[in-house]
Order: C-alpha cells, then sequence, then structure tokens
C-alpha cells in the first residue's frame, strides 16, 4: 500500500523558484552533466562569438553572452537541458533595433547602447512576469514564428555574403534588400582566397551536421580557421580577421539610459520572440515524464538572465536550439551541464584572447550562415499550407513584411495578425438547437460567451425560438460559460426581453459556479432565480 503525499511545507514551495532543476540531484548525474557541457560550450561559444557580428558588434559581446546570463538561468531555468546565452534572431532583431535607433553600428555608442537595450529586453519580460502574462504572450502561434524566422534567416544570410566573399560592405540591420544590392555592387571586388576558406568552412559545418552531429562542427572550423592564419599566408592573400579579442573578463558596467526611447520598439519584439525561443525550446526538448514547463518560471529566468546580463554587456538572453540540441544528446541530466559550459567560457576568456584575435572573420559568416538557412523552414511553411491556409498567408505575410519593410515592424504585423485570428475565433457563434419537450426547447451555447460573440448569439437564439412554432419556452445551456461580463450579462438580459416580447419565457441552465457568483451581483439574474428560471442542469430546467 503507498501513502500519497501530504501538500508541501509552504517555505518548500517558496524554494521551488531556484534551482530547480537540481532538486533531488543524483551523484551519477555528474559526469553526464560535465561531458554535456563541454559539448555544448564547444558549440556555444563559437557560435556566440559569430552571433556578435551580426550585431556588429565586438566578438566577444558574444563570448560574454556566454557567461551572466547562461549562469542566471542555470539557476532559475525549469529545463534541465535548455542553453541560454542568445541566437540569430535576437542578434538580428538586436542589430535592427540599434539601426533603426541611429545609432552606428561597430561603434563604441553600439555597446553602451546594447547594455540598455538588453536592460529593458529584461525589464520587460520581468513586467509580464509580475503581470502572470506568459500563457498569453504563448498565444502567438508558430505560422507567425515561423514567417519572422524565415525573414530573420533570409536577411542574415545575405547579410553575411560580403564577409564570406571577402568585399567590403556591412549592411548589418538595414534589411535584406539593402543588403542584396550591396553585395551585388561589391561582386566585382570577391577575394577568391576568402572564398575558399568559405565554401571550405560551410561544407565542414554541413557535413558534421548531417554525418557527425555529436561532433562539434562550430570549433572545428575555428580551429581550423585559427590555424590557417598562423601558419599560411592567408592574411597576406586578403583574408580577413576579427578585431583583437581583449584578455580577461567583462567589467560589470551600469547602463546608459540616454537613447531608451528609442530603443523601446525593438526592446518589446525582442522581449517578445526571447521568451517564444526559449519557450519554444524548452518543451521542444523535455521529454515524456518529466515536468510541465511553467511558462512564468521561463519568463522569471528569462528576464533575470537579461538584466543581469545587462551589466556586463551581453546581447539580450534566450534559449537556442541547436547548442540545446548537443547539451541534450551529450546527456545533459540537469543545468549543472550549463554551469560547467559557463566555466568553459570563462577560461576561454582568460586565457585565448590573443588566439581567437586569428580568427577568420569568414569563419564567424560561415558558421552564422549555416545557423541561419536552417531558418528558413520550407517543409514546415509547406505543411502550414496543407493543413491549414489561414496559418500558411500569417507566415508569408509576416516573412514578406521582415523582408520588404524589416524585422521590427514584420513582429508586429505577425503579433496583430495573430491577435486578429483569436478574434475572429473568439467571435464565432456556436449555438445548436437542441431537444425539444412539447413547448420548451434547449439551445445550446457550445463555447464561452465574450463581448466579441454575444450579441451575434442572441441573434441565433432568436432566430431558433422564432423557427419553433408553439414555444413556451427556452432553455438555454451556459455550461460552457466558465466566467462572464457585464456585457455578457447585459445582452442575456435584453434576450430575455426579446424573447418575453414573444410570448416565450428564458431560463437558464448549467451556469458554472464562477460565473454564478458574477451573474448574482446584477438585479436581473436574482430576479430570473426569484421566479424560479436558474436550473442546475438543461434536464431539469426542460421540466
Amino acid at each position: 500500500m503507498t501513502s500519497t503525499p501530504g501538500p508541501r511545507p509552504p517555505a518548500e514551495k517558496r524554494r521551488d523558484w531556484f534551482a530547480p532543476t537540481l532538486r533531488g540531484y543524483r551523484r551519477e548525474w555528474i559526469g553526464r552533466d560535465v561531458i554535456a557541457g563541454l559539448a555544448a560550450g564547444a558549440v556555444v561559444v563559437p557560435q556566440g562569438m559569430a552571433y556578435a557580428t551580426i550585431a556588429s558588434l565586438p566578438v566577444q559581446i558574444g563570448l560574454y553572452s556566454c557567461m551572466v546570463p547562461m549562469l542566471v538561468y542555470a539557476l532559475l531555468g525549469g529545463s534541465r537541458a535548455m542553453s541560454v546565452s542568445t541566437t540569430s534572431t535576437i542578434a538580428t532583431l538586436t542589430a535592427t533595433t540599434l539601426v533603426s535607433a541611429g545609432v552606428a553600428v561597430g561603434s563604441d555608442d553600439a555597446v553602451r547602447d546594447l547594455t540598455t537595450l538588453t536592460l529593458l529586453v529584461g525589464a520587460i519580460l520581468l513586467a509580464a512576469r509580475l503581470l502572470r502574462l506568459g500563457a498569453i504572450v504563448e498565444n502567438i502561434n508558430k505560422s507567425t514564428i515561423l514567417g519572422i524566422q524565415i525573414g530573420v534567416g533570409a536577411t542574415v544570410a545575405v547579410g553575411q555574403l560580403p564577409t564570406l566573399l571577402g568585399v567590403d560592405s556591412n549592411f548589418t540591420g538595414h534589411g535584406f534588400i539593402r543588403s542584396i544590392n550591396a553585395v551585388i555592387v561589391a561582386l566585382p571586388t570577391v577575394n577568391v582566397p576568402t572564398l575558399l576558406l568559405s565554401v571550405c568552412s560551410i561544407a565542414v559545418l554541413y557535413g558534421f551536421k548531417r554525418f557527425a552531429p555529436r561532433i562539434p562542427g562550430p570549433l572545428i572550423v575555428v580551429a581550423g580557421g585559427i590555424l590557417l592564419i598562423a601558419f599560411t599566408g592567408a592574411r597576406a592573400a586578403g583574408v580577413s580577421v576579427i578585431a583583437p579579442v581583449p584578455q580577461g573578463l567583462p567589467l560589470p558596467s551600469l547602463p546608459v539610459l540616454g537613447d531608451i526611447v528609442d530603443l523601446i520598439p525593438g526592446a518589446l519584439a525582442i522581449a517578445v520572440m526571447a521568451f517564444l525561443e526559449s519557450a519554444a525550446v524548452a518543451r521542444g526538448i523535455r521529454a515524456a515524464g518529466e515536468k510541465q514547463i511553467d511558462s512564468n518560471q521561463e519568463l522569471l529566468a528569462t528576464s533575470a538572465a537579461s538584466i543581469a546580463g545587462s551589466f556586463f554587456s551581453t546581447l539580450p538572453a534566450a534559449g537556442g536550439f541547436s547548442q540545446s540540441a548537443v547539451n541534450l544528446a551529450a546527456g545533459a541530466r540537469s543545468q549543472l551541464s550549463t554551469l560547467v559550459t559557463v566555466a568553459f567560457a570563462v577560461l576561454v576568456a582568460l586565457f585565448l584572447g590573443p588566439v581567437l584575435s586569428l580568427l577568420p572573420e569568414a569563419t564567424l559568416a560561415s558558421m552564422v550562415f549555416v545557423a541561419v538557412i536552417g531558418l528558413i523552414d520550407v517543409p514546415a511553411l509547406l505543411r502550414l499550407a496543407r493543413v491549414n491556409r489561414p496559418d500558411f498567408w500569417t507566415a508569408v505575410a509576416t516573412a514578406a513584411v521582415g523582408l520588404t519593410a524589416g524585422l521590427l515592424p514584420a513582429v508586429a504585423v505577425g503579433v496583430a495578425l495573430t491577435l486578429l485570428l483569436i478574434l475572429i475565433e473568439l467571435s464565432k457563434v456556436r449555438v445548436t438547437v437542441g431537444e425539444r419537450r412539447g413547448p420548451v426547447l434547449a439551445v445550446v451555447v457550445g463555447g464561452p460567451l465574450y463581448t466579441a460573440n454575444v450579441l451575434e448569439t442572441e441573434q441565433a437564439v432568436l432566430a431558433a425560438a422564432l423557427a419553433a412554432e408553439g414555444l413556451g419556452a427556452v432553455v438555454l445551456d451556459l455550461g460552457r460559460m466558465a466566467t462572464t461580463s457585464v456585457t455578457v450579462l447585459d445582452t442575456l438580459a435584453d434576450l430575455d426581453r426579446e424573447l418575453a416580447s414573444q410570448g416565450v419565457q428564458l431560463r437558464i441552465a448549467a451556469v458554472q459556479d464562477a460565473a454564478l457568483l458574477i451573474a448574482r451581483r446584477t438585479s436581473w439574474f436574482r430576479g430570473l432565480e426569484a421566479d424560479g428560471r436558474v436550473f442546475d442542469s438543461v434536464e431539469s430546467g426542460m421540466g
């Protein structure tokens, strides 16, 4: 005989938010977590450095993003294997935001305003957590996210072409069309050694990804690029290297709030995408039987990661699928693996700065190119077209806006389209005519009543009553109405009056307790109860 555990003490519940994946940790998991952390570090560190270049930021910004944000998420996040640093989508939106705010890419102002932007993103996510908006944000559907990712993938891939070709053209954050034009103009000045390095790097990355996914391809191409510069004449042949990487850890600094107003629109878009990407990754890698992902817990962890990171010059934090997949495949059992990745990044920053300074720009561009091309998910788009055409057109419209007007408008349009589809769904009338017993007709309202659909629901009930000859009463089944509002109650009172004018009595049945509590605050509903016209079930109302 097994006993059911009683409720946990309040103190234990209060501690649930801290290090949830380390609760009940087993000693035999340590080996797996260490190996997984090192494997993820071999991917996330070079990838983070590459993502920094998307926004024309120093590569060490990407390296720093693999420290504080990851550490904070490891202590607060609910996913045992998700790796949280930053993503190509977030880096691209960061670049677009800085350009839209009038910040010169590659300048000291860009790093200064980055800290403000990262802090803003964290503050917005924290506000969403305090308001418990996790479930609401997740109403943004997959088609919107797919459209934004297609826009990001195409824009960033095109933006990397100048670096891959070894030409002098930097249009990061300026959009798809302008980047295409810049590449076409620069084609006559292609540097052949750089092009060959880019082609080889991309081939190696795809080869490992396809045939040996457990081997960290990014680390291999980084090592190869550094060796090429160190022991050949590639630099003399025109292969450019990154700016010198400072050796050491990031020093804390305070965000400057001078351009905060100009950064708010982009911060909102980044906050939405950071949460959606992180939640999608956390749910995607969750194994059956594991604890469900709590949206509000993830909001807290992601917001804290960005807020803490903002004081150490990091990109906004978000969970990345590729690094999380490596972490998971290597056997990660908890966020201890992330702590190992953080230690790996710290060692790289402390001791490998001079070595990293030999890294070719084309190598980083190749890593970015391979990462973002995967965002252009044509099979997923075709699946939407096959399964649900409105979802397909939502994705297409969002992607089209991203490629023409820019990625920030694309996020706004995608969110607006999602809300429009939700509003259309809520406004649908779900009224069916049920059983009739003599002069009494049952009418079932098959869904919740909102301001958006209650008026049409009233018209549908009146039409059903008008179509039934010799009718004396209508029993309205409101079993699906979990809660209600003044607008809904006033419309039901109007329905009562309209039916009465036709000589038909309105009876209300199966109202749930929460809605019943609100309805009893109105004189109309109390009068209905006094007349004996409110019933626990449709069956009793039909008598």
